[in-house]
């Protein structure tokens, strides 16, 4: 599991200090990437960093806890609201099914809720898979592909990927208009899922080129030009003759 970054935010700094010291003890991979003493702050800091989880005090100066959502228009991360109201105040964030924590911090309690953040996380990255494999059904186009980024999710169109190069247990996706994904896959994970009638080859123990974008094949130096001039891949020489086949065939489809 990728590393879930949080925002803590709350009025007392005691208590900042306290849950980010807890959750730095967890055996989770979580990391507090900031803290924030109100919600103004947090808000601006949830905006620029877009972390994961936001622990959240709810009774604070100015605006308390939940009208967070007062200044988003979509929530898209998760929320845990940290309080110390009574057991029966408590009932209404329960019936709401609303993820919280009382004041003062069970170590246990703390786990439990870190490890529903992982499963929410992780259900998050099946429904975009899902959702995205039930819409190529639904219009027949098998174009698209889901690429397992660092820390997300994303849908790339098989057409704008010009190559995909290995990065010891992560590859780098090359896409058009010199944008670059890295992707928490290797090669090998790539070159099994790609279409098999895909215009996609592997050049080198370390490349795989598509072939709707070379440009150049130069056999000495044992490079392909891709068609932005800026790319160059490297070619194994024992697969120059079957690239230039799999080439000539993909330019008659």
């Amino acid at each position: 599991m990728k590393t879930i970054t949080a925002i803590v935010i709350d009025d007392e700094l005691s208590a900042r200090n306290v849950l980010s010291n807890l959750l730095s003890r967890t055996n989770k991979n979580i990391e507090v990437i900031t803290t924030c003493s109100n919600l103004e702050e947090g808000v601006e800091q949830i905006k620029k960093f877009k972390p994961d989880v936001v622990f959240l005090d709810v009774q604070m100066p100015n605006y308390a806890g939940y009208e967070i959502v007062r200044f988003f228009d979509v929530i898209n991360f998760e929320i845990i609201f940290v309080t110390a109201f009574n057991h029966y105040a408590i009932k209404a964030f329960e019936l709401n099914a609303i993820d919280y924590l009382v004041k003062p911090i069970e170590r246990s309690k703390l786990d439990s809720t870190v490890e529903k953040i992982e499963v929410k996380l992780k259900q998050k990255s099946a429904l975009t898979d899902y959702n995205s494999l039930l819409k190529s059904i639904k219009e027949k186009d098998f174009n698209k592909i889901v690429i397992p980024e660092l820390g997300d999710r994303r849908i790339v169109n098989l057409s704008d990927i010009l190559a995909i190069q290995a990065e010891g247990a992560y590859s780098k996706l090359l896409l058009k208009g010199n944008k670059t994904i890295i992707a928490s896959k290797n090669l090998k994970h790539f070159e099994e899922i790609l279409p098999k009638d895909a215009s996609f080859f592997r050049a080198h123990r370390t490349w795989i080129v598509n072939l709707d974008h070379v440009e150049l094949l130069n056999k000495t130096a044992q490079t392909i030009t891709m068609s932005d001039q800026t790319v160059k891949v490297k070619i194994s020489r024992t697969r120059i003759e079957a690239f230039q086949k799999k080439l000539s065939s993909n330019s008659l489809n």
